[in-house]
């Protein structure tokens, strides 16, 4: 019986996909799990392995596009076969190799002799001893991408951290996943032989089946029942080894796909003229689909005697190096970008302007930093009193603190505060939950916490959500003033910048002091004027004279 081989679903918003490149022949015989094709959506490129053993007898042709669920390829003998009756006779030897197939446990007959229907491939000799390759004493377990959040519906294979054909014990971290918003660590869900279906790098939708694994042993011992086959399984071993069926996809940059290079072929534009979007600069179908003619290229193919060259030869402008790098950007970037945009387009935003003087937290923290980080194990920074300051003007101006909701306001009682952290994949914006409970030392442990989770990127999504207000601290990296983009869906975020020594007045002199701008971007949809700049002035206020915040005054 022939097992119809359709297109599965890759996600949810790709309705089609192309044929890239067939893997595998047709007529050619084929394991389970072996990838046999190459398909290409418009936003990825992903590999289709047969589902069983069999003979592949392909339907679609290389190149052409077509809907998700459409079959594209049958497997000849690859369920019960009904060949059994002929072939068992004729070939005693291969059917009791193939009874030991672990995908047939315990169906000797039937199995072997679907197995042993297909011997006639191009390379020759009976195929049965491809049924007896490696069994791995146990049934195939398939790992599945968990969920791992409400909002996420795909992640990224940052890293395999096992290679593949690796032993792997149960729980053992195989693989290290990467979301719009945080990285996961996968583990081993059973002992075995670690088999990778999707390659690093790639992003796959949530379920999708990332990798298998054969059960306990890596099967060396298994082929020993068909050492009397060894010369015809000699064709079938050199085939399964070529680059062809490992399933590897050759990229380089600049070379179309099928697809890409018919449609190329039809508008009469070279390659070269075309720049590649895909997976190591590989020119996809919209690559070719947007491609434009060079007017200006036949013009100076036409004139070949005019000596354009010369004034290209002598002007070598530029000697050094000029190599250029393409890297996939990763999902955290593409979410930072798509809310940046989103929150420029859809608030109201305004940034307003102050300055401290940080000569008093500064004079108290050099008198007391010592005795301080004896006492809590943790130093005294300048964020525990910023982020007080915050959540005492936060408190008498509700508004700065709160959200819009449709056609509501959302006010918060609580100051959940987070803090923009530039970690090695992007920035994260982790929360202090109830920071206005809590005091300095809480404040600055919970801070070194927060900030060290984002550089080892073991950040969850419930560390990064949910926080009410947020300050940013450009300053460690030497900027003098900016003005920050809210991070939606809260109203207002506060800017910190670099401390420069400047001269001001004090009571009729001019006096040099360190001094620091702040900037608080808000959105005017929900903040008003007077409300912004009287929250700033407080700030101001507070930080000036530290001892308001212990006094609460």
């Amino acid at each position: 019986m022939a097992l119809e081989i359709k297109i599965p679903a890759v996600g949810e918003s790709i309705t089609e996909v192309t044929i890239a490149k067939w893997l595998k022949k047709d007529g050619e015989a084929v394991k389970r799990d072996e990838v046999i094709a190459e398909l290409e959506s418009d936003k990825a490129t992903f590999e289709l392995p047969a589902e069983a053993d069999g003979v592949l007898k392909i339907r679609v042709a290389e190149g052409e596009t077509i809907g998700i669920g459409t079959i594209i390829a049958d497997l000849d003998g690859a369920a019960n076969g009904t060949a059994a009756p002929a072939a068992a006779p004729a070939a005693p030897a291969p059917a009791a190799a193939a009874s030991a197939d672990p995908i047939n446990q315990g169906e000797e007959n039937p199995k072997a002799s679907a197995q042993a229907g297909y011997g006639g491939t191009p390379e020759g000799g009976a195929a049965a001893p491809v049924a007896a390759a490696p069994a791995t004493g146990g049934g195939s377990i398939e790992i599945k991408i968990p969920t791992v959040g409400e909002s996420i519906t795909e992640v990224t294979v940052a890293k395999w951290l096992k290679p593949d054909g690796a032993q792997v014990a149960r729980d053992e971290v195989i693989a290290e996943l990467e979301s719009d918003k945080a990285t996961f660590e996968l583990p081993a869900e059973a002992s075995g032989t670690l088999r990778h279906a999707v390659k690093e790098g790639e992003t796959i939708a949530i379920g999708t089946v990332i990798a298998r694994i054969e059960g306990g042993i890596s099967g060396g011992d298994a082929p020993a029942p068909a050492a009397p086959a060894a010369a015809q399984a000699a064709p079938v071993a050199a085939l399964a080894s070529s680059p062809a069926s490992s399933g590897a996809a050759t990229y380089a940059t600049g070379v179309p796909s099928p697809a890409a290079g018919k449609i190329l072929d039809e508008k009469g534009i070279a390659t070269s003229d075309v720049a590649g979007t895909g997976r190591d600069g590989r020119i996809t179908k919209e690559d070719a689909q947007n491609a434009q003619t060079r007017p200006a290229a036949p013009a100076l193919q036409a004139a070949p005697a005019a000596a354009p060259a010369a004034p290209v030869s002598s002007a070598p402008a530029a000697s050094g190096n000029r190599n250029q790098r393409r890297e996939r950007m990763s999902n955290l970037r593409k979410t930072v970008a798509r809310r940046l945009v989103s929150v420029k387009n859809e608030t109201a935003m305004l940034t307003t302007f102050n300055e401290v003087n940080m000569q008093p937290i500064m004079d108290l923290r050099t008198k007391f930093k010592d005795q301080f980080k004896a006492k809590n194990g943790v130093g005294l920074g300048f964020m525990s009193f910023f982020t007080k300051a915050v959540c005492v003007a936060l408190k008498e101006w509700p508004s700065v603190n709160a959200q819009i909701d449709g056609t509501d306001i959302v006010f918060n009682d609580f100051c959940d505060i987070s803090i923009a952290v530039s970690a090695p994949k992007g920035l994260v914006v982790p929360v202090i939950r109830n920071a206005e409970a809590l005091s300095f030392d809480g404040i600055e442990k919970e801070v070194v916490r927060l900030a060290t989770l984002a550089r080892d990127n073991k950040l969850t999504i419930e560390q990064m959500t949910g926080g009410t207000f947020t300050i940013t601290n450009g300053g460690v990296f030497g900027s003098m003033m900016s003005t920050p983009i809210i991070n939606a869906p809260q109203s207002a975020i506060l800017g910190m910048h670099n401390i420069v020594q400047r001269p001001i007045a004090e009571n009729g002199q001019v006096v040099i002091r360190p001094m620091m701008y702040l900037a608080l971007s808000y959105d005017h949809r929900i903040i008003d004027g007077r409300e912004s700049v009287s929250f700033l002035v407080r700030v101001k206020e507070l930080l000036e004279d530290p001892t308001r915040l212990l006094l609460g005054v």
